[in-house]
C-alpha cells in the first residue's frame, strides 16, 4: 500500500501554493472538484448532528476518504487540510496517518484488511464555504480529528482537535525511533521533574495513570477536578516549560487561529492555569497529564501498549465547535 506520503511529494508545488491561499478559497477548490454523488457524501447542514459526532478511534465513519478521490480531488483536499494547520499541525497530521502502514506491519495484518489504513482518513463540509455565512469542515480517521469553523474567511474554531501515536515511539522497521509526538512527551515529563516534592503534592493527583483522556469524545468539555499544581505556584523556569508545553498544542493550528487562541488563553488568565499528573514519574510506564484554564483543557494519556500509544486533546471549554461565537452571530442576524 502506499504511504501518504508518496502523495505529498506529488503535490508539493501546489502545498507552497496553498500557503498563500484562504481556507476559503481552498474548500471551494476542493468541492469545485467534487462530483454530485461525492458532494451528497461529503456535505451537510452546518447544524447537523453529523458536525458533532466527532471520534478519534477506527469506527465506521461518514463522509468521503482518499479512496473515493481522483488525483485531483486528491491534491485539493490536501491542499485545504494543509492551510487549515500550521506546518507543525500538518507534518504531525501526515505523521500520525503513516502510522497506519507501520501498524499494518506491526499487528500481522494482510494486504486486504483495512483495519489500518492511510486512505481511509475522511472529509465531510458543514454548510456552504462562502464569505458571507458561517461553515465548517473536518477531516478525521484513527487518531486524528480536526474540526473547523469559518466566518468571514478566517477560521474562528478549530477545537475540539485530537492526535494520538500507535506507537508512540516506533521501536523497529525502517523508520525506528520516529515519534511523531515527541514534544508534547518530553516537555511533560520535563515539567513534571521540575517540581520540588511539595510542588508533586499538589500536581500529581494520582498514582496509577488514569486510562484515557477523561472529556473523550464529548460534544462539552468541562473543567476536570482535582486541577492540580497552579502556575503562580511555579518557579519561572517551571512556567517557562508550561508555557512550552501550551506552545506545542496551540502551534498545531493554522497562524491566524492559534493567535486568537493565545490571545484568549492569556485574556482568561495564565496565571489561572494548571498543571496535573498521574502515573508514572519517568517514561516507560503509564502516564497522563493535562493543562486547565478557565477555558482550556489540554490532555495527554499514554497508558495502552505498555505506555506506548499516546491520546492528546485540545478544547475550548466555551466555544468548541464555535458554538459560542454562532449563537452571537445568529443572533444578530435575527434581529
Amino acid at each position: 500500500m502506499k504511504s501518504l506520503f508518496s502523495f505529498l511529494f506529488l503535490i508539493s508545488p501546489l502545498f507552497i501554493y496553498a500557503q498563500k491561499k484562504e481556507v476559503l478559497t481552498n474548500a471551494q477548490s476542493f468541492m469545485g472538484t467534487l462530483t454530485q454523488e461525492l458532494k451528497v457524501k461529503a456535505q451537510y447542514p452546518l447544524d447537523d448532528a453529523e458536525r458533532f459526532n466527532w471520534n478519534f478511534v477506527p469506527i465506521e465513519r461518514k463522509g468521503i476518504t482518499f479512496y473515493d478521490f481522483s488525483d485531483k480531488q486528491r491534491d485539493a483536499a490536501m491542499g485545504l487540510l494543509k492551510s487549515s494547520l500550521s506546518d507543525q499541525g500538518f507534518q504531525k497530521t501526515t505523521g500520525i496517518i503513516n502510522l497506519e502502514n507501520i501498524l499494518k506491519v506491526v499487528e500481522k495484518r494482510g494486504a486486504d484488511d483495512h483495519f489500518r489504513d492511510p486512505l481511509n482518513y475522511h472529509f465531510w463540509v458543514f454548510g456552504t464555504p462562502d464569505a458571507k455565512n458561517p461553515w465548517g469542515w473536518r477531516f478525521e480517521g484513527h487518531h486524528v480529528s480536526l474540526n473547523f469553523t469559518v466566518m468571514n474567511g478566517e477560521i474562528v474554531s478549530s477545537t475540539p482537535s485530537f492526535f494520538g501515536s500507535n506507537p508512540g515511539i516506533v521501536k523497529e522497521g525502517e523508520s525506528k525511533g520516529m515519534e511523531v509526538l515527541k514534544q508534547e512527551t518530553d516537555l511533560g515529563f520535563a515539567l513534571l521533574n521540575s517540581l520540588s516534592s511539595t510542588q508533586r503534592k499538589s500536581a500529581i493527583i494520582a498514582e496509577t495513570a488514569l486510562p484515557e483522556i477523561v472529556s473523550l469524545n464529548k460534544r462539552k468539555a468541562m473543567l476536570l477536578t482535582p486541577d492540580g499544581l497552579g502556575y503562580k505556584e511555579m518557579n519561572k523556569e517551571q512556567q517557562g516549560i508550561l508555557m512550552k508545553l501550551l506552545d506545542v498544542y496551540v502551534k498545531n493550528y493554522a497562524f491566524g487561529f492559534s493567535k486568537k487562541f493565545m490571545e484568549k488563553i492569556t485574556k482568561a488568565g495564565i496565571d489561572n492555569l494548571h498543571f496535573a499528573w498521574a502515573g508514572s514519574l519517568q517514561p516507560g510506564a503509564g502516564h497522563y497529564y493535562r493543562i486547565q484554564g478557565p477555558m482550556l483543557l489540554i490532555e495527554y494519556d499514554n497508558t495502552q501498549n505498555n505506555a506506548n500509544h499516546v491520546h492528546s486533546t485540545v478544547r475550548d471549554l466555551n466555544d468548541d465547535f464555535a458554538e459560542d461565537i454562532l449563537r452571537e452571530h445568529y443572533a444578530k442576524e435575527h434581529k
